[in-house]
């Protein structure tokens, strides 16, 4: 068994004295495990970094066996992760979020694309949380648990939405929240692709979208927290509000 594609690195760690297991991303494989023989030497371990672009050749006697990985540097994005404490947290974030959410051996290109775009954005401190945030969205939607802003679940306008269903996911006008505002989520004109994104804007997303990621994605995994990584991200991009 074997197949070549390309793919970003989510982790790596030592396997015996001189081996690494490595988890990728790849387009066409989805989230994918392996062993790189000689991972831990001088020579390759500087290569498997997180947020690396890798080329990979996959080869296993089985389909169902771990498999050895023989990899390639395709691009190195340690630079810009290493810019700053934004860019690095926001790295760690994604890589997290992707090896938490994301089920084993399952393609998923669309999400892989985007997750691509993301990480070649990164050092760019002014547009990187707003494209995060609409990672965030697009790694809801690819898990089932997409965000419904059109329209009012209460009365179907389109005017005035200023809120989210905790439990639907839909928007709510204000009109339409009535008593029940205190426990609907803020719907920023952000999470609809409108207005100049502030960052004000942009952290209320994130509270938002990170609402669904721990209480509808997290629990269909099993009632485990969401990676603290994704908590570190959000404080260091709102210490600069």
């Amino acid at each position: 068994m074997d197949w070549r594609d390309h793919g970003i690195l989510l982790t790596a760690r030592r396997h015996g004295e001189t081996a690494a297991i490595i988890e990728v991303f790849t387009e066409t494989h989805g989230r994918h495990a392996g062993v790189v023989r000689g991972g831990a030497s001088r020579k390759i371990a500087p290569i498997l970094q997180p947020g690396a672009q890798l080329d990979v050749l996959w080869r296993a006697r089985l389909q169902e066996h771990i498999g050895t990985f023989q990899v390639e540097p395709l691009r190195s994005r340690a630079a810009a992760a290493f810019s700053g404490r934004l860019a690095l947290s926001g790295l760690n974030a994604v890589v997290a979020l992707l090896s938490f959410c994301l089920p084993e051996r399952e393609p998923h290109p669309g999400i892989y694309r985007q997750t691509e775009q993301l990480m070649d954005l990164l050092g760019q401190d002014e547009i990187w949380p707003l494209a995060y945030l609409r990672w965030e969205l697009a790694l809801l939607e690819e898990l089932g648990f997409g965000l419904d802003l059109t329209r009012c679940a209460v009365n179907g306008t389109t005017e005035g939405l200023a809120y989210v269903s905790p439990k639907t996911g839909r928007a709510v006008s204000a009109e339409g929240a009535g008593d029940w505002v205190d426990r609907l989520l803020p719907l920023p004109p952000v999470l609809r692709g409108q207005g100049a994104a502030p960052d004000d804007e942009i952290a209320a997303g994130l509270g938002t979208t990170g609402y669904f990621l721990a209480h509808r994605v997290a629990p269909s995994l099993g009632h485990t927290p969401l990676p603290e990584a994704r908590a570190r991200f959000v404080d260091q991009f709102t210490r600069r509000l």
